[in-house]
């Protein structure tokens, strides 16, 4: 089954009369049902603008963008926005837990945005994915108290609230020492191995070992690498 489709996609901005920039140039990607896919590349070829186009949150300049046969340019706001809670998952960059909430309160958050919200039931969730990753002690406890590799555990917790088909990953790993990268890229493959499909980008290629597939990003552009599949 094909969960997203790039075909012939380009994304460019009009710097000013006489520049245009393409961050993402020509790119047609198929990615299927379970896969784990990683883009790797420097800052500023074109990774983060990709993962936008797949979750909607950019239009192309040319080609199209398909999320289970749905082009994304013809859905409107209403239909993008319960695509993303309903379908997708995000683990972003940069720490965006929000301080004033508690860890599960965090987790639970993109429930509340579901149609027959049922709070004892995201609460029950949560929890139960927090205990899986490895946070049943901390449940109560705000995220300034836990450290950077529990914080980006319990933002993986929160990409699955809603049991996504989809999780977009911008840097996963980024800020964690080796060990705590290994922890943390280990939880992502366990999830992925329950179906769950994986399009994540790094500037760190060791995160290569870890996929089903990966390429390469430059100039806006997709490579292949050819790589055998590590396994745990």
């Amino acid at each position: 089954m094909r969960v997203l489709t790039f075909r012939n996609v380009t994304k460019e901005y009009q710097l000013d009369a006489d520049t245009v920039i393409k961050p993402v140039h020509n790119v047609s990607l198929n990615v299927e049902k379970g896969e784990f896919i990683v883009i790797v590349g420097r800052s500023g070829t074109g990774k983060t603008t990709l993962l936008n186009l797949a979750a909607g949150l950019v239009n192309p300049s040319s080609g199209t963008v398909t999320m289970e046969n749905r082009d994304l340019v013809k859905m409107n706001d209403e239909e993008l926005s319960s695509l993303r809670n309903q379908r997708m998952g995000f683990v972003f960059q940069f720490p965006s837990l929000l301080p004033a909430l508690t860890i599960k309160d965090n987790v639970s958050l993109p429930a509340i945005f579901t149609k027959g919200f049922d709070g004892k039931l995201a609460d029950k969730r949560a929890a139960d994915l927090l205990c899986q990753l490895g946070l049943d002690q901390k449940l109560d406890v705000f995220p300034k108290q836990l450290s950077a590799g529990e914080q980006k555990r319990a933002v993986i917790a929160r990409s699955l609230m809603n049991q996504p088909q989809l999780v977009l990953a911008d840097e996963p790993t980024s800020d964690l020492d080796k060990r705590t990268e290994k922890e943390v890229l280990k939880i992502l493959r366990d999830i992925n191995s329950t179906g769950v499909t994986f399009l994540v980008v790094s500037h760190n290629v060791e995160l290569v070992d870890f996929a089903s597939r990966a390429f390469e990003m430059e100039n806006g552009s997709l490579n292949l690498i050819n790589k055998a599949p590590s396994s745990f």
